[in-house]
């Protein structure tokens, strides 16, 4: 049944004559009624008890206008709303990221969003994953960007995908060839840590504090590009998820080994709001880009 039939049906019901239904929608009787008897063979049922004062719906005819409507209806919003989307022109928006996110991940959705809505402005700032979490709580923030596992309870996550912590090394190291490791594995090398906002603890002394003691942290840095070179200079050995080394990882310059047997390969990355708002249009068109790239790209 397509969009034709639905209209005809309804205006049908609508007048109670197949005749003035055609003179309003500025179409022959014949059409009207041809249509509607094509619809009534193709479901095996009569729609329109017909008699000389006009027409009248039978029970199942009832059943199929109250899908038109409902289908004429939904159609109607939808073209409402895409009308929205091309009438959008202004705006803006306050995003909040992991400094991982910020390296090769954030920037493809930036240029796929700003392509589309060169018109919206946008706030970027990058902190700590508790940074995060607490900047859209507060309203601080639209949108967050960060690890899911912790989530703060007055948080709604939108999309996520797995983000395994894994030892982030030089191509030549010791250890790159492996297929996986373990923290002991690493207890020769010197690391390098980021913090969370509140204490010197990282994610990683969190989530294995029973043999972190065991791990020579070698330098401390609450800015992933520090970390990066030092171990692009084969300084360190840093405890990280891909996201932030993507590039180095495809270029072949730096490996990811996964770590086994750990909290830390139940990691997820992904995008959340506050719990207490809606999510408006704007909103909605930068959550559905996150999610595009968000399919694209490999964490694990």
């Amino acid at each position: 049944m397509h969009t034709v039939f639905l209209r005809y049906l309804d205006e049908v019901a609508r007048q109670g004559s197949i005749r003035k239904a055609a003179t309003v929608l500025n179409v022959t009787s014949t059409s009207v009624n041809r249509k509607i008897i094509q619809v009534e063979e193709q479901l095996g049922v009569r729609l329109l008890d017909r008699s000389p004062e006009g027409v009248e719906l039978t029970t199942s005819g009832r059943i199929i206008l109250e899908h038109c409507r409902k289908t004429l209806y939904d159609f109607e919003q939808a073209q409402a709303l895409l009308g929205d989307i091309r009438g959008l022109k202004t705006g803006h928006l306050n995003i909040q990221a992991i400094d991982s996110a910020a390296f090769s991940f954030l920037p493809k959705v930036l240029e796929q969003f700003s392509g589309a809505h060169p018109g919206i402005s946008l706030s970027i700032n990058v902190g700590m994953h508790d940074e995060v979490m607490q900047c859209v709580v507060n309203g601080e923030a639209d949108i967050g960007i960060g690890f899911t596992k912790m989530m703060h309870p007055d948080l709604r996550i939108i999309a996520q995908k797995p983000a395994p912590f894994g030892a982030i090394l030089s191509v030549d190291h010791p250890l790159a060839e492996r297929s996986s490791i373990t923290v002991e594995d690493l207890s020769a090398y010197a690391l390098v840590a980021t913090p969370r906002a509140r204490g010197r603890n990282s994610i990683v002394d969190q989530e294995i504090a029973n043999v972190s003691s065991m791990l020579k942290t070698q330098m401390f840095t609450n800015t992933l590009s520090i970390a990066k070179q030092a171990i692009l200079s084969k300084q360190v050995v840093g405890i990280y998820t891909k996201i932030g080394f993507l590039d180095e990882i495809e270029d072949r310059t730096l490996k990811f080994v996964p770590i086994a047997d750990t909290a830390l390969s139940n990691y997820r990355m992904g995008v959340f709001v506050s719990a207490s708002t809606s999510v408006d249009l704007l909103k909605g068109l930068f959550l559905g880009t996150i999610e595009r790239v968000l399919r694209t790209v490999d964490f694990a």
